[in-house]
Parts: structure tokens; sequence; C-alpha cells
């Protein structure tokens, strides 16, 4: 059979096409693999502090995950951390670096500081944070750098939530402020509450506590005749130690303001939060889905989650005799009964 030029040069065309279709196709199958890794079971370790309590992002990053097709006992392994104190924190971040899971998650401030110089080559996401470029985590929020990257945390607002408390509570006078001097935090939340308080002629009562003893004596000499309201200024205090706050302050009969809405769901008075179990759905497909398929946290943007919600407890307020205004009511997210 005689073949013409012109079929000659459809011929070659056609076989180029094909040696370009397979070099592309051998090409890519790393790709796809990396990006799949059919079979493959991604371990993600992850820590906190409060043994009182697990973070409720911690739920929400399940649910997130689990729609993005992560399930645990199939194809993810989640070895969760729940710690006493920022030391325990350093040796479970030393632990994690040598153990090499694929990704590491940080709740909260300590667990974050304890993960950073100590996990230097394993991806970290952290959820919670009040200010990392501060902390010396990341070079700036844009441009993280360095294997560290997640969300903060703006919806607690010491400000907001003293205005608040004077609104819920109009015959608040001498408010107690607890703090934790350990807490690197603690002088600018304490100046932020002072200068809230000062202007709605609050008089407030600064009392330092670290351990759970501590905590004790201070509630110890608090009454509904020299106390109106306890003010947590220290996120130590309010991540390790909310459920004794809580059951001190209910003894006494003064009322809480809240650090979260699960705070109010255990009788803290009212909150002015955001939303933290939302926080784990959000940063499950906006880091650790990512991460996990191959991109590198200095390349994702730190992001602020700010959508704060007020959550007030009205049976609380019955208790402790108080009114809540009905227009405070109507602006409340939450309301509970």
């Amino acid at each position: 059979m005689t073949t013409t030029p012109r079929g000659r040069a459809v011929a070659a065309t056609v076989t180029r096409l094909i040696l370009v279709v397979v070099a592309v196709s051998v090409l890519a199958a790393p790709l796809a693999v990396e990006a799949q890794q059919p079979g493959k079971v991604y371990r993600i370790s992850l820590f906190h502090v409060g043994l009182d309590h697990v973070p409720p992002s911690l739920a929400g990053l399940r649910d997130g995950l689990k729609v993005l097709g992560y399930e645990e006992g199939r194809n993810l392994r989640l070895d969760f951390r729940n710690l006493p104190d920022e030391a325990a924190a350093r040796v479970t971040a030393a632990e994690f670096a040598r153990t090499r899971p694929d990704l590491v998650v940080a709740f909260e401030n300590q667990t974050i500081r304890a993960a950073h110089g100590t996990i230097t080559d394993i991806p970290v996401v952290f959820l919670h944070a009040s200010d990392p470029v501060v902390a010396g985590v990341v070079k700036s929020l844009a441009h993280p750098g360095g294997n560290m990257t997640g969300l903060v945390a703006l919806g607690n607002a010491p400000t907001k939530e003293v205005q608040l408390f004077k609104e819920i509570v109009p015959g608040l006078r001498r408010m107690l402020v607890l703090a934790d001097p350990d807490d690197p935090g603690v002088p600018q939340f304490r100046r932020e509450v002072q200068q809230a308080a000062s202007a709605l002629k609050i008089t407030t009562i600064e009392r330092d506590a670290r351990t759970q003893k501590e905590l004790e004596q201070v509630f110890a000499s608090l009454s509904r005749s020299n106390t109106d309201g306890v003010f947590i200024a220290s996120l130590n205090l309010r991540v390790k130690f909310h459920s004794l706050i809580l059951r001190l302050a209910a003894a006494r009969q003064i009322p809480v303001a809240g650090h979260r809405k699960e705070w109010v769901e255990r009788g803290a008075l009212f909150s002015y939060a955001e939303n933290i179990r939302e926080i784990g759905r959000v940063a499950a497909g906006r880091y650790v889905d990512k991460i996990l398929k191959g991109a590198k946290p200095a390349d994702l943007p730190i992001e602020a989650y700010e959508r704060p919600e007020l959550v007030i407890n009205l049976k609380v307020a019955k208790t402790l005799g108080l009114t809540i205004p009905p227009t405070l009511l109507l602006r409340a997210d939450q309301v509970i009964e």
C-alpha cells in the first residue's frame, strides 16, 4: 500500500501527539499520586494545655476533615494530647519532633510557644493564636515563613467585654481582675481592661494566681459585698482553669465574664468571642487539607477569624438576681434560658 506525502505528514503528526500525551501522562502520574496518595494514612499530632476541658475546635477540626474525605480508622490517625502546663507542652513538642507526624496542630498560645523552635521541619498549624508576629513565631501574617501558619483569634476583645459586663451588670463597681503573671500576654491584657474599667468608673481589684491553690486562696476572700464581678485577664488562666474558676465564683454567687460560649453553657454570665468549634472546621480546609496535599505553611497567609458572638446565660442572671435589659437580649446571638 502506497502512502502519499500528505498521509505520511498526518501520521507523523499523530505519532508526535501520542508521544506528547504519553510523556505528559508519565510526568503527571507522580503529581496525582502525591495529591491523592491512595492507601496512605495521614498522621496528625495535636496538643493543648488545659486538663479541665478539650478544645471545642478539635471537634470542629474532625468535622471539617471528614467532609474533605479524611476519616479516622481509614486514612487518618489523630494523636491528641491534653496537657497540664507549658512545661509538659515543651516535652510533648520534642516527642512530636522525634516521631515525625505529617502535621502538628497546636491549640492556644502555650502549645504554639512550645512548638516554636522545637518542631522545625514538620508543618505546624496553630489555632487561637493571639499575636504570632509579636511572639516571634512567624515573620508576618501575609508571609509567615518557616513551618508554622494558622488562624489568629481576634474575637476576645477586653475593652468590649468590660463594656458588655457593665451593661449586663449595671451595679458593677468593683471588679476582680485575675491574671497569671507568667503569661506573656498579661501586661497588654491588663492595660486594656484597666482603661475600659476606668472609663466606666469601675474599680479593679488585681490579683495574681498561677495554680489551683492560689486561685482558691483568692476566691476565699471574695463575696458579693466586696466584689461585683470576676474578669480573667490571662489566656493561661482562661485555658487551664475555667471549670475551677466557674465553680469558685458560683459558690460565692459572683458573676463571671466568660471566655467562650462553652463557659456560658457551664455557668458564666456571658461571653463575647468567636465560635471556637467553627474555627476548627475552617482550619481543616484552609490549612490542614492544603498542607497534606503538598502546600508549604510558609506560603499560606495567616488569617484572622473575627466573628465574635454575644452569648448570655439568662438562667444564671436570674439566679444572681440580675435583670438583663431586653434590648441587650435582642442583640445577643444566643440566649441560654
